[in-house]
C-alpha cells in the first residue's frame, strides 16, 4: 500500500529536523510541494534546501503545485465555510497527487512548517481524502519543533509559570476578549495585530517574527512600551518580504500564585 509521511520540519531553522524526521526525508520517493505564490517563494525554497542538505541528488522526486486560495475576507459566520471550501480544494489536489505520483508501493511525503498538530490543516485534509475512497495509502506524523516552542526558546523563558495553565489561540479569538482563568496565552494566527487592544493592561510581550531564519525578529517587554514598536517592525517587515508570519506570548501580571 501507498505511504505518506507528514514531515514536521521546524519553525524555519534547519538545524531543528529532528532525526526521526531525516530518517523519514531518506524514506521517501517523492516530495509534494504546495507553491503559495512568489512573495512566500523562501517557504518552498527552504524546503528543498533541507532536501538538498540531507538526500542524495536524483534519490527522489519533487513535484509542485500551486496552493488553492482562500477567500480571506470572509469574517464572522462566513470564516469557517471559506476555510472548509480551501480545505477541500486542496484535498482534491492531494488526492490527485497521491493517486498519481505515488507508486502502489511507494512512498510520498509532505513537509509541514512547524509542527503538523499545531495549527495545521494537512492531517483533517488526508482524512478528507480517505474518506472519499478513491485512492488508498497509509500514512504516519513526525512532530516538529513548533513556532511556539522556538519562540519561548529565543526569549529564554517558560511557556507557563509553575502550577499555572497556558492556552494557546488565535488572533481571532483573542479579539473576542482575553481567555478566563488563564495569564499566560500564546497567540497564533493573528492578522490583525489584536494584542494592540490589550496595549493598556499590566502584562508583558514575548514577540517573534519569521522565528529560526536569517530574518527572524524579537521583542519582548512591557505590552504598553513595546506594542508601537512591535507594530512599526511588523509593518515594515511585512512590506518587505511580502507576507510576516508571527507569534507571540501574552503574560498578565497580577497574583503571581
Amino acid at each position: 500500500m501507498r505511504k505518506i509521511h507528514v514531515i514536521g520540519i521546524g519553525a524555519g531553522d534547519p538545524d531543528q529536523l529532528t532525526l526521526q524526521a531525516v530518517k523519514a526525508l531518506r524514506g521517501t520517493d517523492v516530495f509534494f510541494l504546495l507553491d503559495k505564490g512568489e512573495a512566500k517563494s523562501d517557504l518552498t525554497g527552504l524546503r528543498r534546501e533541507i532536501l538538498d542538505a540531507h538526500l542524495e541528488p536524483g534519490s527522489y522526486r519533487v513535484v509542485e503545485e500551486r496552493d488553492p486560495e482562500r477567500d480571506r475576507k470572509a469574517g464572522g459566520a462566513g470564516y469557517s465555510p471559506a476555510v472548509g471550501d480551501w480545505r477541500s480544494a486542496r484535498a482534491g489536489i492531494y488526492e490527485r497527487l497521491i493517486g498519481q505520483e505515488v507508486g502502489a508501493d511507494g512512498t510520498g511525503a509532505f513537509l509541514v512548517w512547524g509542527d503538523p498538530a499545531l495549527y495545521d490543516s494537512t492531517l483533517a485534509i488526508l482524512e478528507e481524502v480517505l474518506e472519499r475512497g478513491a485512492v488508498e495509502f497509509a500514512y504516519d506524523v513526525i512532530p516538529g519543533i513548533s513556532s511556539v516552542s522556538s519562540l519561548v526558546a529565543r526569549h529564554r523563558t517558560g511557556l507557563n509559570r509553575v502550577g499555572r495553565p497556558v492556552q494557546i489561540t488565535t488572533g481571532r479569538r483573542l479579539a473576542e476578549g482575553f481567555p478566563d482563568g488563564v495569564d499566560d496565552v500564546v497567540v497564533m494566527l493573528d492578522a490583525h495585530q489584536t494584542f494592540l487592544r490589550y496595549a493598556g493592561e499590566d502584562m508583558d510581550i514575548y514577540w517573534g517574527a519569521y522565528i529560526g531564519t536569517p530574518d527572524e525578529i524579537l521583542v519582548s517587554g512591557r505590552l504598553g512600551e513595546v506594542a508601537p514598536r512591535i507594530e512599526e517592525l511588523r509593518a515594515a517587515a511585512r512590506e518587505r518580504k511580502g507576507w510576516i508570519m508571527d507569534t507571540y506570548l501574552l503574560r498578565r501580571h497580577g497574583d503571581e500564585r
